[in-house]
Formats: C-alpha cells, sequence, structure tokens
C-alpha cells in the first residue's frame, strides 16, 4: 500500500513545520509554494546586493523550534547558528528618556529603577510574577491546545488558572490593565505595545495578551542568516526526510471529489492528487473563493476584523554608533491616536510610533560603513482599496522619519538604498488578507475562541499559519503546522482502524 499523499499549499511557517514532521513519518509530501523560497510573511529584500529581514525580526520561544526538531532527531543547534540578545529592546520617548529592557528581569528592575524610581521597579517585580503566572496557565489550555472551546478551556485551566484570570480582570483591555501595573505613562506604553505582536489596539486586546512580556523575558535570539535562514534551515530538515518543494507554483484550485478534497490545481493547468491537503495561508482567501468554490465551506462565512498592516521600509544606511540596539521603538506622546487614526478612521497615523530592527547590532560594523536597517510603522489593512493614496503614504513616511530626526536618529531614505512596502504590496503577496499581517485582530478576551483550528468541515483539508490557532507570531505558526500535521495523521490512523475493522468484520465467524 503507496504512503498517503500530502500536498501543502504555501511553504510558510506552519507549511514547513507540517512538511517536515509528515515527511519524517514516511508519508509523501509535496509543499507548493507561489514565491522562490520559503518563508511566507518571513522574507527578505535585497537592497545594494544585500539581503535585508523584512518581515518578522523577533526569535522568540525558542523550546517550540526546539521541541519541533528533537522531534525529528536533529536539533537547533544543528540546524541553525542562533546568539541571545541581552538587551530585549531599547526604547525612546520625545521628552528625551531612553530605556533598554534586558532579558535579565534584575537588569531591568534596577535600570527602571534609575530611570522612574524604586517604587515603579517593584510594580515592574510584581508586573513579572503575574505574566509567569499567567504565562504558565495559559500555556498549555490556550497555546499548546488543538483548538480551545470555552467549556474545554476552563476545565483545563483547573481552580488555579482561573484564580490567575480572576486576579488579572480578563474583561479589561490591555491598557487597561497596564494601568493597574503601573503609574509611569511610559512604562504603559511599553507593554502594550505587545498587542501590535497579535496586530490589534491596545484598547480592544484583552489584558491576557500580558502573557508576551514573558514570552519575550524568556529569551530572545538573533539568527545567522536573519529570520530567513531559520525557515530555509526547516526546508532542508524536509527534504532531507524526503519533502518535495516545488517553488514558483501558484495553486489555483482546491478540488474535491465524493465529497471530500482529492488534490490541487495549479495555475499552470497541472492537477497534483492528494489524501490530505494542508492550507498555509490566509484563510481569507478560502472565504472569497480565491482556491475555488469547493474550498469556501471549510471556513466560517463571517469574516472578522482585519488585523494590522505596516508600511515598511529596508534600507542600507549609515548610523551614528551607539544609538541603536537590534530591536528599537520610538514612542509618541499621544498613543492612542495611533490606534484611533488606523483602527477607526482607517487611514495611516498621524503620530506613529516607529519600530527600527538593526539587524547588523549587537556586533555592529567598521566604521563608516552602511548597516541594514528595517522600519515599521503600523497601518490599516486597507491594501484591497484605495484608502491609502500615495500622497498619504508620502505624508506617513515623512512624519515617520521626521520623528526619527527629533529623537536622534537620522534616516534619509533615498531611491537607491531603501526599499518600501505598503498594505497594498502585501496583499498583492497574499491574497485576500486586506494587506492583514497577522489575520483577525485579536480583540476581546473571547477572540482566542473564534480562529478556525487545523481540521475543517471539508473532509481532507486542514489548515495552517497564523490565521487559525494558536495565532499569529512565527512560533505560533510552527505550533499552527504541528497541529495540522497531528490532524493529519489522527485522520489518517481513524481510516486504518476502520479498515481494519472491516477486514475483522469480513472474516469472522459466526
Amino acid at each position: 500500500m503507496s504512503e498517503p499523499k500530502v500536498v501543502i499549499v504555501g511553504a510558510g511557517m506552519g507549511g514547513l513545520s507540517s512538511a517536515l514532521l509528515l515527511a519524517h513519518q514516511g508519508m509523501d509530501v509535496t509543499v507548493v509554494e507561489a514565491a522562490g523560497e520559503p518563508g511566507g510573511k518571513v522574507h527578505s529584500r535585497e537592497v545594494d546586493g544585500v539581503a535585508i529581514d523584512s518581515g518578522p525580526t523577533v526569535f522568540t520561544m525558542r523550546w517550540v523550534f526546539d521541541t519541533l526538531l528533537q522531534s525529528v532527531g536533529t536539533s537547533v543547534e544543528a540546524e541553525m547558528q542562533i546568539t541571545p540578545l541581552q538587551v530585549l529592546a531599547r526604547h525612546f520617548w520625545p521628552d528625551g528618556s531612553q530605556l533598554d529592557l534586558s532579558a535579565d528581569a534584575r537588569t531591568s528592575e534596577a535600570a527602571i529603577a534609575a530611570w522612574s524610581g524604586g517604587d515603579e521597579a517593584r510594580r515592574f517585580q510584581k508586573f513579572c510574577q503575574t505574566t509567569r503566572a499567567l504565562y504558565a496557565a495559559l500555556e498549555g489550555p490556550m497555546i499548546r491546545a488543538q483548538r480551545p472551546n470555552m467549556g474545554g478551556f476552563m476545565a483545563d485551566l483547573g481552580w488555579r488558572g482561573l484564580g490567575v484570570l480572576a486576579q488579572l480582570g480578563p474583561m479589561r483591555n490591555l491598557w487597561q490593565q497596564l494601568g493597574q501595573q503601573f503609574t509611569d505613562p511610559r512604562l504603559r506604553q511599553l507593554f502594550a505595545r505587545y498587542a501590535t505582536y497579535c496586530g490589534s489596539s491596545p484598547w480592544q486586546a484583552p489584558a491576557t495578551l500580558m502573557l508576551i512580556a514573558q514570552v519575550e523575558m524568556d529569551g530572545v535570539w538573533s539568527v545567522q542568516g536573519g529570520m530567513v535562514g531559520m525557515a530555509h534551515a526547516l526546508a532542508r530538515v524536509a527534504r532531507r526526510h524526503g519533502a518535495v518543494f516545488r517553488y514558483h507554483s501558484t495553486c489555483h484550485r482546491i478540488e474535491k471529489r465524493h465529497g471530500r478534497v482529492c488534490g490541487v490545481r495549479l495555475q499552470s493547468g497541472e492537477f497534483l492528487p492528494a489524501d490530505r491537503v494542508i492550507f498555509n495561508g490566509d484563510v481569507q482567501a478560502l472565504r472569497q473563493g480565491l482556491l475555488g468554490d469547493e474550498a469556501r465551506q471549510a471556513v466560517p462565512k463571517t469574516s472578522p476584523a482585519h488585523s494590522l498592516s505596516a508600511l515598511t521600509w529596508s534600507m542600507r544606511t549609515a548610523v551614528e554608533p551607539g544609538i541603536l540596539d537590534r530591536h528599537n521603538v520610538f514612542f509618541q506622546t499621544d498613543y492612542a491616536s495611533e490606534f484611533d487614526d488606523i483602527f477607526h478612521r482607517q487611514r495611516l497615523p498621524e503620530r506613529p510610533t516607529v519600530y527600527v530592527c538593526a539587524q547588523d547590532q549587537p556586533q555592529g560594523v567598521p566604521a563608516g560603513e552602511s548597516e541594514r536597517i528595517f522600519c515599521l510603522v503600523n497601518a490599516p489593512a486597507d491594501g484591497a482599496g484605495d484608502q491609502l493614496s500615495e500622497e498619504a503614504i508620502s505624508q506617513c513616511q515623512e512624519r515617520t522619519f521626521q520623528h526619527l530626526k527629533q529623537l536622534g536618529l537620522p534616516l534619509q531614505p533615498t531611491a537607491s538604498q531603501c526599499l518600501r512596502t505598503t498594505p497594498q504590496d502585501f496583499h498583492r503577496r497574499f491574497p485576500a488578507s486586506g494587506g492583514a499581517l497577522y489575520g483577525q485582530a485579536t480583540h476581546g478576551w473571547t477572540s482566542i475562541f473564534s480562529r478556525p483550528g487545523s481540521t475543517t468541515p471539508l473532509p481532507g483539508l486542514f489548515l495552517a499559519g497564523g490565521s487559525v490557532h494558536p495565532g499569529p507570531g512565527v512560533p505560533m505558526a510552527v505550533l499552527s503546522g504541528q497541529r495540522a500535521a497531528e490532524a493529519v495523521r489522527a485522520s489518517l490512523a481513524s481510516i486504518n482502524m476502520f479498515q481494519m475493522g472491516a477486514t475483522c468484520g469480513g472474516t469472522s465467524t459466526p
């Protein structure tokens, strides 16, 4: 009996995780990808002959990758070179103040004491205790679960976990909860930024997203070769186990026969038969029928609110030594206006917070040489519309770099050393997304129950990626791929058990 054929649509981090696991199980795995390399949203852009990470830039939750690679007989150390960062991020404010958040909580506590006083340092210590307890309570029932429902989630939490949530005030939004934790508005602003890691507003995201602070304090690493290097490493391991990758191969349609998925039709017209298909893309593409009418039934008809998009600049430029660490955030004074502009006015922010990833830090470059810089401001997911005009984008760019200059970082993007990416560009790269980089927004405390899981109502079709449970972010997408691989194996096991039962029934004597 031949091995089951699995076609994975999309070589994003979820698809790579699924491919690696299923190929290791001996299945016939083919990955089709429209782009020319693996990674999906993890991608780089070449500027002046040098590759610059231009998607996700932060490597956290190392245990996810340790578990994945160890399960197929290798390790993170064997497949990639990673370096722990001592500074999680450097933060700048218009009043001239600056704070480094460290991987060591005691170092951060001392820095906060010197910067804002001992009372605020003690509040930070208590905040760390709260986020540790919150992460410990939610890792199993939420992050590791196939797909939580309200009843199962509450049962898995247990009395201790329910107590943690009760103390937190889960009905509060993140901004409200941080007002309970800190009196210094700058620290409230700093930790509220974690809502954007899920493409959401701190004024609408649940207080439970405080756990992201613990994720970062558990460690942040840099990857040699960039985050794209991580994607290539996972693809390399999957190929060693027999997975086949077909790049520049766009899936036109997911086809079904006799009520179940039977394969995919490529844009070239070629048909790839499959016993199982994993779709590693934005579920909006299925909802809108971009993969064929048959695949629409795989996801709920209701379209949730889009997450954030972004306006980004990938550039090579000289930077004065000592200003930047690897990850840097330049805040504005009127923080609420940014999210009001994006989510309510559907326009680019007039006072954007700016994230800057200095990809040659903390090692630095020789004096006088250009650095690889990636700048990002949040934007509405209007890539499919016409609200974000070229004039509006140019104005936002001017405001962004003027803000950086005022805070001590003079950068000037030019056509020769900078590539800009807009929500429209992200929408073209990820069809049906509107440019949303995180799937649906994580707004409201019940939002964790609204993302699709790995299984679908269409037999033979499974889902992976940041738009499905457990949500956006590189490690979460990898976990989604693991959940999809588990669901595929479980579906095949159930068929084998049925066939075994039918065989036994046919040979038994009365």
